[in-house]
């Protein structure tokens, strides 16, 4: 792993660097299914912003919601600190914007929720590389098999090997991701996304029984029961 690499004296941290790639990956794929549907191409950029700043407000309202304690100990650290963003609050503040933006553009249909759905996919991926490289602890529990590996240097640094989660999520993810792509123009209109529902739903509610998350009911993680609602979704 690697949290941290220096370019000319600067210091950068891995995992914002995968971040921010992944919403360049995203743009540029949105960008190509605009150009092929025929829409302006432009909107590839108004959607990504959107998506950018209602992911960013989401993922931090989510970390806060579900860490009350430490709002009420440290209200500016929580809000505004260096950690705390989760991917599902991401995607609840990106589902919330992008649909404005889009009804602002006329272009609230299951046209758009499919042109989102591989980037979706793509940069949830590519965001999985930054939490491998920062080592900041989505990374699974011990484990001896063969590919276990410990993460001595990470953020969140452990010395036991353990189920390295974060490539098996990026595989997953790619793989979902280039087979929604090769199906884009096959499947009537928001087929795509509801494919893309299902395998997220599935691949984070399967990776959850070795992650180290804590049970919140039923013996399930919050994540877990967050996977089954986009999966009825």
């Amino acid at each position: 792993m690697q949290p941290e690499i220096d370019l000319f004296g600067l210091p950068i941290k891995t995992f914002g660097l995968m971040f921010a790639l992944g919403f360049v990956a995203a743009g540029a794929i949105i960008q190509r299914r605009l150009r092929e549907l025929g829409r302006p191409v432009d909107w590839a950029y108004e959607i990504t912003f959107s998506a950018l700043a209602g992911g960013l407000v989401g993922a931090r309202g989510y970390y806060v919601v579900t860490h009350t304690g430490e709002l009420a100990d440290d209200p500016l650290g929580t809000l505004f600190g260096n950690s705390g963003l989760v991917w599902y609050g991401g995607a609840l503040g990106g589902a919330l914007a992008v649909p404005l933006w889009a009804r602002w553009r006329g272009f609230l249909e299951r046209t758009l929720l499919d042109v989102c759905a591989i980037p979706l996919a793509l940069g949830y991926g590519i965001g999985r590389v930054g939490c491998q490289l920062a080592g900041d602890g989505d990374y699974g529990k011990p484990w001896d098999g063969p590919w276990a590996m410990a993460y001595p240097d990470g953020v969140i640094p452990t010395a036991v090997p353990v189920h390295p989660t974060p490539i098996y999520e990026t595989l997953v993810m790619g793989l979902v991701a280039y087979g929604l792509w090769r199906g884009r123009d096959a499947l009537r209109p928001g087929v795509i996304f509801g494919l893309y529902l299902v395998a997220a739903g599935t691949e984070r509610f399967l990776v959850e029984f070795v992650r180290r998350n804590e049970d919140a009911a039923l013996g399930l993680t919050a994540a877990q029961l967050t996977s089954l609602g986009l999966f009825t979704a």
